[in-house]
């Protein structure tokens, strides 16, 4: 694969360090709804700016960076609004895996395109990114670990603080324990929650969420007969739960966060990701009694200015990443990575070039 030099307003990155996402995993098997193809996957990485293009200042040759998949200008309504990060500077052409300078891709193979994606196209050792899709971090930050913040975990805080804004003393659920599922738990440890309960099917996974700090957990497949999880929900948190957060994707559990969320109060927010074509219902009167479904786009995070406060609050010890890597591989084991994160073996796979 060929990587062209940047054009104007773009920056070319060496990729050191990128994880697998079950995002990258959707696209790969077509799942996912903006999946171009040919295309080069992954979006949660971190590397060092090779060359700048013309009219970039913000960045110089040997910044350390991570890619962001939700851009930031600084301009637009959706940057300017107070806790809106779906920046629209970019948005257009990264959608199509192009760039906005000529509308065409950085990347060529026996001289055909291959298409970007989510902006970052990280499974590259050098990837063109548009500068308003880069965050500059400080350089002593580990970049095999805060490569994490450029999706899942961030994702996952952000839901807790930004999103969801949850309280000291409230009731959570969390459904998924995934690495984005373990995150919210851990925002919700540091946002105070007095009862926190995990749902997975892999009794492995709820364990680690009691080291991470759930104070409770489902398995749905060991409840007794004609009793469904939303129905232990409401009996385990009187009314429903004060907040509760669907990490898995799968459009039936959307629908079961937001039922066993508390009528009057609760609040449902989605993380995870559906398949192309997938689409949530519920009855209106959900909605009529007082409950509030919501989404979340990387957790509510301002990228570029504030993915750099993440690292900053990673090196003083009080933001978990290391926990989240379970496997540190070479970048040519990526489809050993895959096998990984299809078996529900690991948290996040780390792939160093």
């Amino acid at each position: 694969v060929k990587v062209a030099a940047p054009q104007a307003g773009e920056v070319r990155i060496k990729t050191v360090a990128v994880a697998l996402c079950h995002t990258d995993a959707y696209t790969l098997e077509g799942s996912d709804p903006e999946g171009l193809f040919p295309c080069i996957l992954g979006h949660e990485a971190a590397g060092i700016v090779e060359s700048v293009g013309p009219g970039v200042t913000e960045f110089k040759v040997g910044d350390h960076v991570i890619p962001c998949y939700q851009a930031y200008c600084g301009k637009c309504q959706f940057c300017l609004r107070p806790g809106i990060n779906l920046c629209t500077s970019v948005r257009a052409f990264t959608g199509k895996g192009v760039m906005k300078a000529d509308g065409k891709p950085r990347y060529t193979y026996e001289g055909k395109p291959i298409y970007h994606f989510m902006g970052t196209s990280s499974f590259s050792e050098y990837s063109v990114l548009h500068a308003e899709s880069l965050a500059k971090i400080r350089q002593d930050a580990p970049l095999d670990k805060v490569c994490l913040l450029g999706c899942g975990i961030s994702t996952g805080w952000g839901a807790v603080w930004n999103n969801a804004k949850v309280e000291r003393g409230a009731r959570a659920v969390v459904f998924g324990m995934g690495a984005v599922g373990l995150s919210v738990v851990e925002g919700l440890v540091k946002a105070g929650a007095s009862q926190i309960i995990a749902v997975d099917l892999l009794p492995k996974k709820l364990e680690l969420a009691k080291k991470w700090g759930a104070t409770h957990t489902i398995d749905p497949r060991e409840l007794p007969e004609g009793t469904n999880v939303t129905q232990r929900i409401v009996e385990m948190t009187e009314f429903g739960a004060d907040y509760t957060f669907e990490c898995t994707g799968n459009t039936v559990v959307m629908r079961s966060a937001l039922e066993a969320s508390a009528r009057g109060w609760g609040k449902s927010v989605v993380l995870g990701v559906a398949a192309a074509g997938q689409e949530i219902a519920t009855r209106p009167f959900q909605l009529v009694t007082g409950r509030t479904w919501m989404g979340t786009a990387f957790g509510g995070w301002k990228s570029k200015p504030q993915v750099p406060m993440l690292v900053d609050q990673y090196m003083a010890g009080n933001l978990k990443i290391d926990e989240y890597v379970t496997h540190n591989l070479k970048f040519t084991e990526i489809n050993k990575a895959f096998e990984l994160l299809h078996e529900g073996e690991c948290l996040r796979a780390v792939l160093t070039f």
